[in-house]
């Protein structure tokens, strides 16, 4: 009875320490086996483990590239014109030895602080250098000028053991009042566009119509020359064909000519005439002239 009450407090206790000696390493993580802080083992290999129980303690790191989103910050490209640029960058941790040694307790958070300063030091770097602008930055060149901040930012990181996969740019825009500046100026070229187009279009009505002008002012002369030339012809014809029938019977000419003379003067309602008794303008209405015109 004693044996046995003295046997099952000590198989508890191995059992504890057996337990307490077992780590299991995920296939997503990396360890590290400390002893009073220093580094006793690395385990980078997934599957069960073994420490020492109440001396030794293990440390756990993410072995899964990781993401990191910097903060804004103003860039001067070479043509001086200012831009606000931030950017994300993927990592992983290389080397969990050095990256205890240069982090310590801190972990992630002192890295990423540390890796944050080291991308905002090679963006300024990089974006800021000779030949640099901002033309080139928002173009296709912009992968050229990551990759060129990656592999800086990489030599850099090793030191904390880190390995830096990728570096890309957000968005890049220009300062608050910088913005406000450049739609002035753009307002400012679209509206001196605008008057250039209204200008050239004036410009070009003030033609079309002095062309239709000038060919109407065309168009009517040679009418009226036209008119003039038809016109002349007729009174030609028409003083031919009077001369041809005064020639022919010169009395009857007469006649119908004042005949003429008749239907005009006493046109509409103007049917009163004063005159002589002896004016030879109504000799065809006495008898005899009537006779004889007859």
């Amino acid at each position: 009875m004693r044996k046995t009450a003295f046997l099952l407090p000590a198989f508890v206790i191995l059992l504890v320490v057996l337990l307490s000696s077992l780590f299991v390493v995920d296939e997503r993580q990396k360890a590290l086996v400390l002893q009073f802080g220093q580094i006793k083992a690395v385990k980078e290999e997934p599957g069960l483990a073994f420490k020492i129980p109440l001396i030794q303690e293990v440390v756990f790191y993410d072995d899964r590239i990781l993401s990191l989103d910097t903060d804004e910050i103003e860039v001067t490209p070479a043509d001086d014109r200012r831009l606000v640029v931030d950017a994300f960058a993927r990592y992983r941790i290389a080397d969990v030895v050095k990256f205890r040694q240069a982090v310590g307790v801190g972990g992630i958070r002192v890295a990423e602080d540390r890796l944050s300063g080291i991308l905002n030091s090679m963006i300024r770097e990089v974006l800021g250098a000779d030949q640099v602008t901002s033309d080139r930055i928002l173009s296709v060149d912009r992968r050229e000028l990551t990759n060129r901040i990656r592999d800086r930012a990489r030599v850099q990181a090793l030191s904390l053991g880190l390995d830096v996969v990728d570096v890309r740019l957000k968005q890049t825009n220009l300062p608050t009042s910088s913005l406000e500046v450049t739609f002035a100026r753009m307002r400012a070229e679209r509206e001196r566009e605008a008057a250039d187009e209204i200008a050239r279009g004036n410009e070009a009505a003030q033609r079309v119509r002095a062309l239709a002008d000038r060919t109407v002012v065309e168009t009517l002369s040679e009418a009226e020359k036209e008119a003039n030339v038809i016109r002349g012809e007729a009174d030609a014809e028409r003083n031919r064909v009077f001369a041809e029938a005064y020639g022919a019977d010169q009395e009857f000419f007469a006649f119908y000519r004042s005949l003429q003379a008749y239907e005009t003067a006493l046109r509409g309602s103007n049917s009163t005439m004063v005159i002589t008794p002896d004016s030879q303008f109504f000799d065809y209405f006495g008898s005899e002239n009537a006779a004889s015109a007859e």
